[in-house]
C-alpha cells in the first residue's frame, strides 16, 4: 500500500459479502468514512467508523470496535474484544464488551453497558490520527522502510479484505450512493441500486437493483443483475453467463454471446458481440432423471411392459346421393298437392284510371250542387 494513497477513495465490497434482512455481513473488517449513513446494521471482524457516522441497526464486531466523535447507533453494540468510543457518541441500545472500554466525554448509552476488562473514561485518540502521528514521526526520522513494514503488518493480520465505504456515502436497502468508483467482489449478494462514478462487478454475484455510473461498467461472468444497467458516457462490458433482467443504456457496449438481456439494448456508439473461453455456470437441468413412481413396492422386473395404444379412427363420409334422394322425395310430395285458387290482381294502369275517373265524378257533382244553392 502506498503511503500517498487514500484507502477510502472507493467503495470496495470484498468477496463473499452478503446483505441480509437487516445487516451487512462481511468476513473481514468494515471501515466507514466520516459523515456517512448506513441504514442497516453491520457484522464483521473489526468495525471502524469516522466522525458523524450513523448506523440504522446493531453493530457486531468479533474484534475491536472504534466509533469516532458524534457517531450515532440506532441499536446495540456487541464487541468481542476492546471498544473505543469518542466524544458525544450516542448508542440507542446496550453496549456489551468482552475486553476493555476506552470511552470519551458526554457519551450517551441509553440501556447501559457491560465490560469484562478495564473501563477508562477519557478521550481516546482516533485510529486514523494515531496512525498519522506514528507514521509522521517515522518519516521525520527517515525510516520509510519501517513505515512500509507497518502497513505490511496490518495487511498481514487480515484474513479477508475489508469493506470500505468512502466519506459522505449513503448506504441502504434502496440505494448505495457514493461519489467515488465502486467495486463488488465475487460470490456477493447485495440489495439496492448502486450509484457510483465507475463500477466493477465480480463473478457469480447477484444484485437486486440497478447499476448506474458516469463512466465504465464491467460485469463479470455468471452474475445476475435484477435491474437496469446505465452509464452516461462510458463502455459497458458484459461477460459470459451474465443475466440482466432489465435494459442496458450506454455509449459503447461489449457483449458476450452467452449473456442474456431481458430488456432492450441502447448504445450511441458501437456494439460488439465477442466470444470468450470463460466457463459458464451449469444449472444441471440436463442431469435430472425422470421420476418413476412404483405402486405397492413393485420392482422393475415386476412392472409390466407398456405398449403403445393405437386408436383407429374411421372418417365419416357424408354421401351426396342420400342427400339428393331426400331432396327428390320432398319434391315429389310437393307435386302431388292440388293447385290452390288464384286471385286476380289488377294492373297498376287500371288502378290509376279508376282512381282518376272517381275523382272527376266527385268534383262535377260538387260544382252542380253548389250552383243549385
Amino acid at each position: 500500500m502506498s503511503l500517498r494513497s487514500d484507502p477510502l477513495d472507493r467503495l470496495a465490497i470484498p468477496d463473499g459479502t452478503h446483505v441480509e434482512e437487516h445487516d451487512l455481513v462481511a468476513d473481514g473488517d468494515i471501515i466507514v468514512g466520516g459523515q456517512s449513513t448506513v441504514e442497516f446494521g453491520v457484522r464483521g471482524q473489526n468495525v471502524v467508523a469516522g466522525e458523524r457516522v450513523k448506523f440504522g441497526g446493531d453493530i457486531e464486531a468479533d474484534g475491536d470496535c472504534r466509533l469516532d466523535m458524534w457517531c450515532d447507533v440506532d441499536g446495540n453494540v456487541l464487541v468481542g474484544e476492546d471498544a473505543y468510543l469518542g466524544e458525544r457518541v450516542h448508542i440507542a441500545g446496550q453496549l456489551m464488551v468482552s475486553g476493555d472500554i476506552d470511552i470519551g466525554d458526554d457519551v450517551d448509552i441509553e440501556e447501559g453497558f457491560e465490560a469484562n476488562g478495564w473501563i477508562v473514561i477519557r478521550n481516546p485518540v482516533p485510529t486514523v490520527v494515531f496512525l498519522f502521528i506514528y507514521l509522521a514521526q517515522l518519516l521525520r526520522l527517515g525510516e520509510e522502510e519501517a513505515a512500509e513494514e507497518v502497513f505490511e503488518t496490518l495487511d498481514a493480520d487480515r484474513e479477508a479484505d475489508p469493506v470500505l465505504i468512502p466519506r459522505s456515502s449513503h448506504v441502504s436497502d434502496d440505494a448505495w450512493r457514493v461519489s467515488t468508483p465502486a467495486s463488488v467482489g465475487s460470490n456477493c449478494r447485495l440489495h439496492g441500486n448502486i450509484r457510483a462514478t465507475e463500477l466493477d462487478i465480480g463473478t457469480d454475484t447477484e444484485l437486486f437493483g440497478s447499476l448506474r455510473a458516469k463512466s465504465d461498467i464491467t460485469i463479470g461472468a455468471n452474475t445476475a443483475v435484477h435491474g437496469d444497467v446505465t452509464t452516461r458516457g462510458g463502455t459497458v462490458t458484459i461477460g459470459p453467463g451474465v443475466h440482466i433482467r432489465g435494459d442496458v443504456a450506454c455509449e459503447h457496449l461489449e457483449l458476450d454471446d452467452r449473456a442474456t438481456i431481458d430488456g432492450t439494448l441502447r448504445a450511441r456508439g458501437e456494439i460488439q458481440v465477442v466470444s470468450s473461453e470463460i466457463p459458464v455456470t451449469d444449472t444441471g437441468e440436463d442431469d435430472v432423471e425422470p421420476a418413476i413412481v412404483r405402486v405397492d413396492g413393485e420392482t422393475d422386473d415386476e412392472r409390466p411392459g407398456v405398449e403403445a395404444a393405437v386408436v383407429e379412427v374411421e372418417q365419416a363420409v357424408r354421401r351426396v346421393e342420400d342427400d339428393e334422394a331426400a331432396d327428390t322425395s320432398d319434391a315429389d310430395d310437393t307435386g302431388n298437392q292440388e293447385p290452390s285458387e288464384t286471385v286476380a290482381i289488377p294492373d297498376a294502369e287500371e288502378t290509376a284510371d279508376a282512381e282518376e275517373g272517381h275523382s272527376d265524378d266527385g268534383l262535377a257533382g260538387a260544382l252542380a250542387e253548389a250552383e243549385k244553392r
